[in-house]
Formats: structure tokens, C-alpha cells, sequence
């Protein structure tokens, strides 16, 4: 059988560099040096005489013909994946390699990070990589394993989707804030309040609050005049806490607080209709049983998180 020849390993090394977006990132990744694999590129560039990427001072792109060997390249690293993931299920039961979480930022602190280290403990042979987002998109390219969001789920052709749960969005502030402002008793009613918003990363715009009308079941759409706004949920959240006003978050996002008294929800009757969360992963063969052991660990952080807002909603 012939070996892996030299211009394969330099397309693997050609495939890292673009999904890490530069040089320099793809050789920490790796544990090489940005010297080797600048020169691992361009040794596959001159053998075959063309040019596979397009470098400026600040950012690096792919030529036509890069983006036809980074499919070919993706491919190789699948098989070869699915190929180390069938020893392991040998070997190791397949519990035994680096798994990539993408989750939102809130749901990675509060919701994954306090359990981490109790999975970990249980399962030695896995490593744990989360990039902090809330997308699903280009998973292949950034070598996510598994992303977590509430994003559209539509058009994720050879992606497996499962829904993990369904949470609601809460409007919240401090029993501080509320004894010196009152509480609103309806979404007009927040106009008279400091509302604290925020501003998608997406889109660029502040994000809309939506509720659902007691009386009729009809869905309204408030546009919040917030007084401050941030783009990043753990920073808005911080805000609410320090009695700057009135937020609107997701369920999960709180629970510790809500279970001491000190946050309180507003306008519980116009609560709006939940949002799915998701988990993707890219639907291989042969999935890997250490991607397998962290969607499991996944799927019973949203559940036991589901019931816990769940009692506690119930004793408020």
C-alpha cells in the first residue's frame, strides 16, 4: 500500500491553515511552527503550479483552485477522521480524543462550565476545546464536533439536529431596582423604566423583546428605547445585577440568581413563547463515541437546567 505521499500531508496542512484563518493560528493549533506551515503551502503551490491562496497583510483568502482542493482536502481529513475514530472504538471504546464546542456565551458560563469538570473526571481520555458563539455555520471549516444555539436550523444540509430544549425569555431587574422604579405591569409600560438592550453582533441592530398577550394569544414585538446597550449577554447581565435597569434574557441565563431572590422576573403574564435550543453536528458515518459521550453530557445539562427554571418558576 502506497504511502501518505508528500503533497497530501501539505494539503492537510493546507486545510488547517484555512480553517484557522491564518499561519500563525493553524501553527498553534497544531503544535508547529508558522515557518513550516507557510512552507508546506507553497512546496504544494510549486509542485503543481498554481496558486491556492491569496495573502495580504491582514487576512488570508482562497483562489478558485484553492477552494476546489480545500472540498477534496476536507474530505481526506474526514476519512481519516473516521478512520482514527474506528481504532479508538477498538481500542479505547472511542471516549479517547479532543472534541470542539460552539455554545453561546451565557449557556458556556452558566450552563456547561460548573459541570465540566465532573464529566472530565469521568471520562480522562476527552478534551474539551468551546469557542464561545452562538453559529452554526461552517462548522467543517472551523472543526467544530458539536454547536449549541438557538439560531435557524434551516437549510443545514448533512448536519445532524437534535433539539434540546425549549426556554423562554425573561424580563428581569433587581428587587432593588424595583422597589425604587416599581414594575411594569405591561410592555407599554416600559417606556417609564431604564431598559438595558442588547445589540446583535449579526445584524448590528439592538435586539427586539417579545411577548405574548394574556388576553388574546397574539404575539407583540416591543422595540426597547434602552438606555444602555451592550453586545455581549454576560456584560448586560452583569448590568441588570448592578440595578441599572430593566433586561430581558434567556431563562438559563439567571437561575442562580433567581433561586437566591436576587433578580426578579417582570411581566410574568406576558411571558413570550419558548425558543428551541439546538445541538448540530455534521452527520459522518461514523461519528465518533467521544463526540457521542459530550452530546450526551449536552443533552442532560439542558434537561436538568429545563427542570430546575421549571420548579423554580412553579414556587415563584
Amino acid at each position: 500500500m502506497p504511502p501518505l505521499s508528500p503533497d497530501l500531508l501539505q494539503l492537510l496542512w493546507f486545510v488547517r491553515v484555512v480553517e484557522a484563518g491564518s499561519f500563525s493560528e493553524a501553527a498553534r493549533r497544531s503544535n508547529n511552527t508558522t515557518s513550516a506551515m507557510s512552507k508546506a503551502v507553497s512546496r504544494l503551490e510549486q509542485t503543481h503550479g498554481v496558486r491556492l491562496l491569496n495573502r495580504t497583510t491582514h487576512a488570508l483568502s482562497t483562489t478558485p483552485e484553492g477552494d476546489r482542493l480545500l472540498a477534496v482536502g476536507l474530505k481526506l481529513l474526514a476519512d481519516l477522521e473516521d478512520a482514527r475514530s474506528a481504532f479508538d472504538e477498538i481500542g479505547h471504546r472511542g471516549a479517547v480524543g479532543r472534541v470542539r464546542i460552539s455554545a453561546p456565551p451565557s449557556f458556556t458560563r452558566r450552563c456547561l462550565l460548573p459541570r465540566l469538570p465532573r464529566f472530565l473526571e469521568t471520562h480522562p481520555g476527552i478534551s474539551i476545546e468551546i469557542e464561545a458563539t452562538d453559529n452554526f455555520l461552517n462548522m467543517a471549516v472551523r472543526g467544530i464536533d458539536i454547536a449549541i444555539g438557538a439560531s435557524d436550523v434551516t437549510g443545514l444540509p448533512g448536519h445532524f439536529v437534535r433539539q434540546l430544549c425549549t426556554f423562554p425569555w425573561i424580563v428581569c431587574a433587581t428587587p432593588g431596582y424595583v422597589e425604587k422604579r416599581g414594575m411594569p405591569s405591561t410592555p407599554a409600560g416600559l417606556a417609564a423604566h431604564d431598559l438595558i438592550g442588547m445589540r446583535s453582533r449579526v445584524s448590528g441592530q439592538v435586539e427586539s423583546w417579545r411577548f405574548r398577550n394574556p388576553a388574546d394569544g397574539t404575539t407583540v414585538r416591543h422595540q426597547p428605547n434602552a438606555r444602555h446597550v451592550f453586545d455581549d449577554s454576560e456584560a448586560a447581565w452583569d448590568m441588570i445585577r448592578a440595578e441599572l435597569g430593566v433586561g430581558y434574557a434567556p431563562s438559563w441565563v439567571g437561575m442562580e440568581e433567581w433561586r437566591q431572590g436576587l433578580v426578579v422576573e417582570a411581566l410574568r403574564d406576558w411571558r413570550g413563547n419558548e425558543v428551541p435550543l439546538y445541538a448540530v453536528r455534521i452527520d459522518k458515518r461514523l461519528t465518533p463515541a467521544r463526540v457521542l459521550a459530550v452530546q450526551d453530557f449536552i443533552v442532560e445539562v439542558t434537561r436538568t437546567a429545563q427542570e430546575e427554571f421549571a420548579a423554580l418558576s412553579a414556587a415563584a
